[in-house]
């Protein structure tokens, strides 16, 4: 029996992005660049293991933070907006901190992921002392067992802080996962599809508005004909990007989230909000930092590094979204005229860049991108017809 709620007005309609979610995201800007500075130039591979084991605590402070909006529609204005000012405080630590997570400011960031995870523990039992007259354990071992594992972090050296920053997160994943066996269900039947689905789409717009202004601010320091052509041909690949996923990826989420939901496939709508999504904006990250690279040298070979960063990023990107395709239950006949041929061309990027000029690499790579673009458009096209 839930308690009887007072009378409050909600922020937002449930289905609906407020404005002061929007605002929170743009902290994600300052991060994700600070991030993928570090994989600027020729990365090797503990620049990009760094990369990687940063960007997954950013993208997972994000998911909490969205999941606890998305499941809480009854929050307040009021309290809506100063959480998002305080999740975008810590968030911004975490971003200051990035560059020497793993170094001197393992404390500060850290510091930033204790506050992220009590922040989270407050809203949860705000809401659950108005709605819930079950016991809070599940919120008190999520929330606030992790946060005591990053507070004892920050005192501790670098060795034992990143087990326990692991440990955290394994905690929250596993939890998650494990959604059916410790009675979390009914919070899982409780997320607004419309929401997550926005939300989604929103982040990717920030991890591409990051892209552009990459190729811009690159731009501006090497004001020549060559610098130029590098940009212009990055441009259009962030481009292409965005009208994929925009013109045919959002709407086959929303579809297919739909279709998850009506299987009851709750695991499905997991896989596809909070995990796969990881590695698409994982890709695009990686595509901006190898184009960064190719505009100040638009004529000479591709570092390997950034080679593997523009290679492997398409080929995270196109991958992901089959992968998200085949798990909505879309036919495998729908996906493999594209999806195989994206990666492996992708992936041929890779050893032609430490051949070709950068310039060529990018071209060739718009070339397979608009041959992919021009692909979706016809069977758009067809597809009214068809039915």
């Amino acid at each position: 029996m839930q308690k009887a709620a007072q009378h409050r007005t909600p922020a937002r309609e449930p289905g609906r992005v407020h404005w002061m979610e929007l605002f929170f995201d743009l902290v994600f800007v300052a991060f994700i660049g600070q991030l993928a500075h570090g994989i600027h130039g020729n990365p090797g591979w503990p620049e990009f293991g760094t990369y990687i084991l940063l960007f997954f605590p950013a993208w997972w402070a994000w998911v909490n933070i969205v999941s606890v909006i998305n499941l809480l529609p009854a929050l307040t204005s009021r309290v809506l907006g100063l959480a998002m000012v305080a999740a975008m405080a810590a968030a911004g630590l975490m971003a200051a901190a990035a560059p020497e997570a793993f170094g001197e400011r393992a404390w500060a960031f850290s510091l930033a992921n204790t506050a992220m995870r009590i922040l989270l523990l407050v809203l949860w039992l705000h809401e659950h002392r108005h709605y819930s007259s079950e016991q809070p354990w599940r919120i008190w071992i999520y929330n606030g067992g992790t946060a005591v594992l990053w507070l004892l972090a920050t005192f501790l050296p670098l060795s034992v802080a990143v087990i326990l920053w692991a440990v955290a997160i394994a905690v929250e994943v596993g939890m998650i996962a494990a959604s059916r066996l410790i009675g979390a269900q009914q919070n899982l039947g409780g997320i607004n599809l419309e929401h997550a689905a926005e939300r989604l789409g929103l982040f990717v717009i920030i991890v591409l508005g990051e892209s552009i202004f990459t190729i811009v601010s690159e731009l501006a320091q090497d004001w020549h004909p060559g610098p130029a052509l590098a940009a212009a041909l990055g441009f259009v690949i962030v481009a292409l990007l965005g009208w994929a996923f925009f013109q045919y990826g959002t709407g086959t989420l929303a579809m297919g989230l739909e279709q998850l939901r009506n299987r009851e496939d709750f695991t499905g709508i997991l896989q596809t909000t909070l995990f796969m999504p990881f590695a698409l904006v994982l890709g695009v990250t990686s595509i901006a930092s190898a184009i960064a690279t190719a505009i100040p040298a638009p004529f000479a070979r591709l570092p390997l590094g950034a080679a593997i960063a523009l290679g492997c990023g398409l080929a995270l990107f196109y991958g992901t979204n089959a992968l998200v395709s085949l798990r909505f239950g879309l036919p495998l006949r729908a996906i493999l005229p594209w999806g195989i041929p994206a990666v492996v061309a992708a992936l041929v990027l890779v050893p032609l860049g430490a051949r070709l000029p950068a310039a060529v690499v990018l071209g060739i790579a718009v070339a397979m991108l608009l041959l992919l673009t021009f692909q979706a458009e016809v069977n758009a096209r067809r597809r009214p017809a068809a039915a």
